[in-house]
């Protein structure tokens, strides 16, 4: 195999390829595009990322945990029916069902590439309970740092895996294809004027989510839409983009990304409070603070509206607070508020994108040559709104059926020698900052919590602008993603999980269906006047 060539000199890249013939190219180093290379070894694969390894991902930052019917009593089916409930009814149930049916396995794969998940005094796996679950069944990591140990974990594996080769600096613009057959990626590297083509037999888009088109997200900068968008461009049909999760409880100290109150604290008994010491979910849902997260979401975004909302863990958790969230902990003192003694001030916060890449049950997208996974695809699983902690789930359960699917496809060819290369640099400034301010604007004001007609055709406008004017691929990358979101979100003319219009606050059973969209299908909306489009 041909040495890869000095990325100390990217400028000369432009007409060459970093990967092997036969690589898999992934592009993300989060949980799903690392769990799919681990899965595909021996094949070789390289992984293309913007940030180091470990870095920049969402999954890093999951305090909560994955969510495995692995406890006594609890089961797969238990799982997948708490999980069809919280979706608001369009949900893929048979997708569900095979989701929370191989979750004990990946739970075992993670532990045997080294995940120190909590254990009882007997050894067994420790479980916790978060909103909307029927059962204890969330695997964590001392507490609130299992995204962070699962991450650690997987790079640690990737990095003595000798068939991974992984790029970093380096952020994807654009798929390259033939016809309707993706064959590779073009990726800038920090500080270059020209991009690099990277060519694989297969290309596997696990970049992450879209929180960071909203002004207020827990997400990395890197979580912006870019493989959303390169789908997009290259013809992948869309589902369900309109479907946003809010976490109700991002910690509001005026931080970007805002540090993130885990569930789990409303799971140990904290409860939501508004500026005069009300609990803010009385009389609101049955299951006070553990209610689904839209529903939460929208109490705490009319609590802050009106004067404040907190998070109260001063008598459930009080002095265990440093050693049961030390992460939680950290973020609030590290901002002058003692979670000890002092109710939290939290706000909701785009957290989680439903919506994505539309994929089968082996994470093939409608592009031939072209899989996603992880917070980019949109399998059916979520459906409106995502139950907590099968994020992860999700992305390590399709991460395994792609590798899967892919070896089945293309056989390991003979091994080879390879040189690991690497450039640990950071990701490409954004060149529009200003265009970029208002697009997150825009999306935090009309395609948030709660949204309406008026709003999201002012929305269209703007990204439509955005794209039409954009300098550079990154900008044009993340007006696209938005663009498609806000078009969904018009498109859908009622109230259902994570998507709340105050002109249309209920959910009409005749649109209880997953949604289509692609980017022409979107162009053509965003070329219509407004006051047509809304008759």
């Amino acid at each position: 195999m041909t040495d890869a060539p000095d990325p100390l000199d990217p400028d000369a890249l432009a007409p060459l390829s970093w990967a092997g013939v036969d690589d898999v190219v992934i592009v993300g180093g989060g949980l799903a595009g690392l769990f799919t290379a681990l899965k595909l070894a021996p094949r070789p694969v390289t992984i293309v990322t913007a940030a180091p390894l470990g870095d920049g991902a969402s999954s890093a930052w999951a305090q909560g945990g994955i969510a495995a019917a692995v406890g006594l009593g609890d089961s797969a089916e238990s799982h997948a029916a708490d999980t069809v409930a919280a979706g608001a009814g369009i949900v893929d149930e048979a997708i569900a069902r095979l989701m929370t049916s191989e979750a004990p396995a990946r739970i075992a794969d993670l532990l045997a590439y080294g995940v120190p998940f909590d254990r009882d005094l007997e050894g067994k796996l420790q479980l916790s309970r978060e909103a909307a679950h029927s059962e204890r069944r969330i695997v964590r990591v001392n507490g609130d740092l299992a995204g962070r140990a699962i991450m650690g974990a997987l790079v640690a594996a990737v990095r003595r895996t000798p068939s991974i080769r992984v790029l970093e600096g380096l952020v994807a613009e654009e798929l390259v294809t033939e016809g309707r057959f993706v064959v590779g990626v073009m990726a800038r590297p920090a500080g270059a004027a020209k991009p690099v083509r990277i060519i694989g037999r297969a290309v596997v888009l696990a970049s992450g989510g879209v929180g960071h088109l909203y002004s207020v997200t827990t997400n990395p900068i890197e979580a912006r839409g870019g493989g959303l968008a390169m789908a997009a461009e290259a013809g992948a049909t869309l589902a369900d983009l309109e479907f946003v999760q809010f976490h109700p409880t991002a910690i509001a100290v005026g931080r970007d990304p805002a540090p993130l109150a885990t569930e789990a604290l409303r799971g140990e008994g904290a409860i939501l409070v508004d500026r005069a010491g009300h609990r803010i979910m009385e009389g609101v849902h049955d299951d006070l603070d553990l209610a689904p997260r839209d529903i939460v979401a929208r109490a705490v975004f009319e609590a802050v509206r009106n004067g404040g909302a907190f998070l109260d863990a001063r008598d459930k958790v009080g002095e265990r607070f440093p050693v049961r969230f030390p992460t939680v902990y950290a973020a609030c003192m590290s901002a002058g508020v003692d979670p000890v003694t002092q109710p939290i001030p939290v706000a909701p916060a785009a957290h989680y994108h439903m919506g994505g890449v539309l994929v089968d049950a082996n994470g093939r997208s409608s592009l031939d040559g072209l899989w996603v996974c992880g917070e980019t695809a949109s399998t059916g699983a979520h459906g409106a709104n995502r139950l907590a902690s099968n994020s992860l789930l999700e992305a390590v359960v399709f991460g395994a059926r792609i590798a899967e699917d892919i070896l089945g496809l293309l056989p390991a060819p003979p091994a080879a020698a390879r040189v690991a290369r690497s450039r640990a640099a950071s990701p490409a400034t954004l060149a529009d900052g200003a265009a970029v301010a208002e697009l997150r604007r825009t999306m935090a004001d009309h395609v948030g919590v709660v949204r309406n007609a008026v709003g999201l055709g002012r929305a269209v406008e703007t990204f439509a602008h955005v794209r039409r004017a954009a300098k550079d691929a990154d900008t044009r990358n993340m007006a696209t993603a938005a663009l498609l979101i806000a078009v969904a979100a018009e498109r859908r003319r009622e109230s259902r999980g994570g998507h709340f219009r105050s002109d249309a606050p209920d959910a009409v059973p005749a649109l209880a269906h997953r949604s289509l969209l692609t980017l022409d299908e979107a162009l053509e909306r965003a070329e219509t006047p407004l006051a047509k489009a809304a008759s």
